[in-house]
């Protein structure tokens, strides 16, 4: 879960025009911060896509699969704000940026010290849209800071019967899984949960055309915006299923969230659990100077360690480097 530090930004690179396919997405709407992988444009999430209140904490390729969850009212991106000739300021620490679809079509900041990119569409079931120009983009990033010049984000949710697709066993991809929560018979229980993290992990490494997937870092991006259980146990083991899946292939993981969002949707990860070491990319900071006291802020979990953060400034997400 390493990323991070900053750059000199002024110019700014064009995408091209605005994808129509944006149209057919909603941004999710942020609760408590100014969230990094910034679903925080839309309209609020429709009831199905809220978390319950607190539960009780527990100690192929097909296209078809990939269709997880429930279509949502359409919103577009809201234009960023004209952004500064100078970038803001982070002590003496390169900053990187992070983007995604609402950045479709708009400017993208030029030589950002490392980037990271969101695969999905604003939900765990979709493609961004403007993914490989977004990719060549962050290739461009000019390194030299410990972290990955180019990472990767991606959507998570735990939708259960409400989505379009749910999980009837425990075979994906063609293969049989080993699940630690026994066996999936089509229920909202963790046994499930787990396999639809794992699904939706496998389709974000092998349908979304990403090349050379097990290369790459991928955070999973926890948000309330998204559909969630009121079980915070089947949430966790959503989340553990997309990390076996992403660890089962080589690639590194790991989690993106604030701490009162972490909370509501997981909750304590205790050590057995493979969330428990992964490092955190913590949302919320509102200026550069926040982002870097935030470093000192507890991990999402236990285990982890505190390796980036974001704030928000002229429009576009900025990362700062722990490290």
């Amino acid at each position: 879960m390493s990323i991070f530090s900053f750059a000199v930004l002024g110019r700014r690179r064009p995408l091209g025009p605005p994808a129509s396919a944006l149209l057919s997405f909603v941004v999710a709407t942020a609760v408590g911060f100014i969230p990094g992988p910034r679903l925080d444009d839309g309209a609020p999430p429709a009831p199905e896509s809220t978390v319950a209140q607190a539960s009780p904490r527990a100690s192929a390729t097909s296209s078809a699969a990939a269709q997880a969850q429930p279509p949502a009212r359409p919103q577009p991106p809201r234009p960023a704000a004209r952004p500064s000739a100078e970038p803001p300021e982070s002590g003496s620490a390169p900053l990187g940026n992070d983007v995604s679809w609402p950045q479709c079509g708009g400017e993208l900041p030029e030589d950002p010290a490392f980037a990271i990119v969101g695969v999905n569409n604003g939900r765990a079931n979709t493609t961004n849209t403007c993914l490989h120009q977004q990719l060549d983009w962050g290739e461009d990033a000019t390194g030299g800071t410990g972290q990955p010049r180019l990472a990767l984000y991606v959507n998570t949710a735990n939708p259960g019967l409400r989505g379009s697709w749910w999980p009837v066993g425990n075979e994906y991809g063609g293969k049989a899984v080993a699940n630690p929560y026994g066996t999936c018979q089509g229920k909202e229980d963790a046994a499930c949960a787990y396999m639809y993290g794992y699904a939706k992990a496998f389709d974000d490494a092998y349908l979304r055309t990403i090349s050379d997937p097990e290369t790459y870092l991928w955070w999973l991006d926890v948000e309330t915006g998204n559909s969630w259980s009121g079980d915070r146990n089947a949430n966790r083991a959503d989340l553990e299923g997309m990390t076996d899946f992403f660890h089962s292939i080589g690639a590194r993981v790991g989690i993106y969230s604030s701490a009162r969002q972490w909370g509501q949707i997981v909750g304590e990860v205790g050590s057995a659990s493979n969330l428990y070491s992964l490092p955190s990319w913590l949302a919320g900071a509102r200026t550069a100077a926040d982002a870097r006291s935030m470093c000192y802020a507890p991990p999402l979990t236990a285990g982890g360690q505190v390796v980036l953060t974001q704030f928000v400034a002229d429009g576009f997400d900025y990362n700062h480097s722990c490290a």
